[in-house]
Formats: C-alpha cells, sequence, structure tokens
C-alpha cells in the first residue's frame, strides 16, 4: 500500500463535507431501504441509526443488530483491519444502549489459492479473534464466500477484502434505548474518545485509508488506522453510564468522515444544525481534525453541562478509564453544519441513489 507521505490539506472544510455527503459511500440509503417493509410485527423500534432495534416481543427488553466492514481497512492492512470490523460493530450497539452480546459473519474473499488471498484471510481472521476476546464479544456461527473475482489473469479483479460483521446486543431496558437525532437546541456536543482528544493536536489524527482521501483528494495511501481495543471496552463502557444515567440526549460512534461527517448525520436525522465552538479556531483547521478517522470516539449530546460535570467528578470513570477525554467541540441549533444549510446537505445525500435508479 502506498505510504501517505506529507498530509494534505483541505482547502475548504465545509465544501469537502458536502462532497463526501454526496458520495456513495455515505449518500442516503432511505430509497433501498423504503422498498422493504421495515417493521417486525409492531416492534421495530429504530432504523437507520448506528443499529436497528426490535423489541422482544411483549417484554421491556429489545435487540439491537448492526452489520459493519471497512473493505480499504483490511485491504490495506487485514489484521487492524479485521479487529476494525469487530470494534465497530460494538461500538454500534453501545451507541444505541445495548450490552453487544455476540458476532456472526460471512468472510467474503477472493481465490484463496493465490497466497496473498490467504494472507489476507489469515491476518484477517488474528485480528477478528483478538477484538473478539478483548471485548467479550464472541463469534457464534458465520459462513465463506471465496472466490470472488473476474477469470482475467493473475485475479487482477478481485473483490477488496470483506469480513462482514453482524453484530447482536440486548437493551434490558428499552426506555434507555438511545438513538444518534439531535432532539433540542442548546445541547452541548462533546466528542469522547482517547485522551488526547481532550487536549487535541490536530496532526495527530489519523488520515490513512480515510473516506476523505480517497473522495476528496482521489488518494488511496497510508496505513489503516490502529483499533486500541483497551479504548474501545473503555468508552463503550463510558457511554453505557452516560446512558443509564439519563445524561446523555443522542449519541453516535465515528466512523467513514470523521467528525464533520458524524455532525452532519446526527443534525440531518434530527432536523437541527449545529455550531461548531471550534470552527473558526485556528488550531481545528486542519483536514486531519474534521476528517480523521481515528478509533474508539463517539459523539454525544448534553442536556445537563453541570450534572455531566458532576458524575465525572464522583467517578463515573474508574482508574481503568482515565485514558479516555471529554472534549467540547459545539452547541445544537441553528439550520446549518460548518455553515452549510441542512437543505443543501440533504439534498447533496439523497441525491446519489435518486439519480442513479432514475438513470
Amino acid at each position: 500500500m502506498k505510504p501517505l507521505g506529507e498530509v494534505p490539506a483541505s482547502d475548504d472544510i465545509a465544501a469537502d463535507l458536502l462532497t463526501m455527503m454526496g458520495s456513495p459511500d455515505l449518500a442516503s440509503r432511505r430509497w433501498i431501504a423504503e422498498q422493504y417493509d421495515s417493521q417486525v410485527g409492531a416492534d421495530t423500534l429504530q432504523t437507520g441509526g448506528d443499529a436497528g432495534v426490535v423489541r422482544v416481543h411483549g417484554t421491556g427488553k429489545a435487540l439491537a443488530i448492526t452489520t459493519d466492514c471497512t473493505p480499504r481497512y483490511v485491504f490495506a492492512d487485514p489484521y487492524e483491519g479485521g479487529k476494525q470490523a469487530i470494534a465497530e460493530a460494538y461500538r454500534n450497539l453501545c451507541a444505541v444502549g445495548a450490552r453487544p452480546l455476540a458476532v456472526t459473519n460471512c468472510l467474503n474473499f477472493a481465490n484463496p489459492q493465490r497466497p496473498e488471498i490467504m494472507a489476507q484471510i489469515v491476518h484477517a481472521l488474528e485480528g477478528m479473534g483478538d477484538a473478539c476476546r478483548a471485548l467479550d464479544f464472541p463469534i457464534v456461527s458465520g459462513n465463506v464466500s471465496l472466490y470472488n473475482e473476474s477469470k482475467a489473469t493473475g485475479g487482477g479483479s478481485a473483490i477488496l477484502p470483506t469480513p462482514a460483521i453482524g453484530g447482536v446486543g440486548i437493551i434490558t431496558d428499552l426506555s434507555k434505548m438511545m438513538t444518534m437525532h439531535f432532539k433540542q437546541a442548546g445541547d452541548a456536543v462533546y466528542l469522547v474518545g482517547p485522551e488526547f482528544w481532550a487536549k487535541p493536536d490536530p496532526t495527530r489524527s489519523h488520515l490513512g485509508q480515510s473516506l476523505w482521501l480517497r473522495v476528496v483528494k482521489g488518494m488511496e495511501a497510508g496505513r489503516t488506522p490502529p483499533t486500541d481495543l483497551v479504548v474501545e471496552r473503555t468508552a463503550g463502557e463510558i457511554i453505557h453510564e452516560l446512558i443509564a444515567d439519563g445524561l446523555v440526549n443522542a449519541v453516535h460512534d465515528l466512523s467513514d468522515g470523521g467528525l464533520a461527517v458524524a455532525l452532519a448525520e446526527m443534525a440531518l436525522a434530527g432536523g437541527i444544525g449545529a455550531e461548531a465552538d471550534l470552527a473558526g479556531n485556528p488550531d481545528y483547521t486542519p483536514a486531519q481534525w474534521w476528517f480523521g478517522e481515528d478509533q474508539g470516539r463517539y459523539l454525544i449530546t448534553v442536556p445537563d453541562v453541570a450534572a455531566l460535570n458532576a458524575a465525572l467528578a464522583k467517578g463515573t470513570r474508574d482508574a481503568d478509564t482515565a485514558q479516555i477525554g471529554f472534549q467540547r467541540i459545539g452547541t445544537v441549533g441553528g439550520d446549518h453544519v460548518l455553515g452549510i444549510p441542512l437543505s443543501e446537505l440533504r439534498a447533496a445525500n439523497q441525491r446519489f441513489f435518486d439519480a442513479w435508479m432514475e438513470a
């Protein structure tokens, strides 16, 4: 994989965000989802968020379900990509208030008779296994789909390695289910993640193999972002505590597109914008800050900052969670994100599939 070398700069953060929200990777799947009945009896509680949620019929419990994989990560580094696929499924379940229970998978690869493909499979499985053990998130079933390539000499049309992960979790009290959409103006928006984000050096953020790099700069370079499994488990525990204590109104994990995309997705889901307090600060202008894809991070909205600070001061986080930081980045309100009207973001986000299906 080509090294990233000098980190490219963004000419216009807002314009880049608009471009990304209209890309096939991030475009709204509404057109597809509307072709099917998403209701399971009368028990479907949430669709379109970090995970789908379905009530266990006749009870106050619910199951959360998610599917995840980032093939470009697995291709660049099969071991880290395998870890990340499990970790993102874990994060998505935590974000809706579920305790992750188990994993199923479908291992989609090209011809395993080719040594480089077999190496992808072996190292991806090693990463998945390490993540499952560290997160207490066992694989209970799965299957494989191999030889996914054309008959071209040398397998020149092989698919990217795609160990697709299906994760399921339990919400024991469905009244505690969380969603990603902004709820009310005035809520504080916090970034929760590895400690250095609380006192960030934006140049430390990870742009290698990022969606921004490919969509905006036309580059596929750099290393896969590393996944710290201790951070993942600790951050997930903190998110569970915040939800259980009623300290947050919305939660969303950061993945493709980083911070800027997560903000836009939460705003579009809730129909409310956000003022990014750091947008005008020259220390927070690099593309790394807005589009870096560092792992183990969540955005939360907080209705009562004093209550959050009091909970943290009382030891909501135990000694093992000292590596997790909280960085206030903005406030819910208005009808813009990074200066872009929500109407423009929504139009860009819905345009791809609408135009594709009409073509």
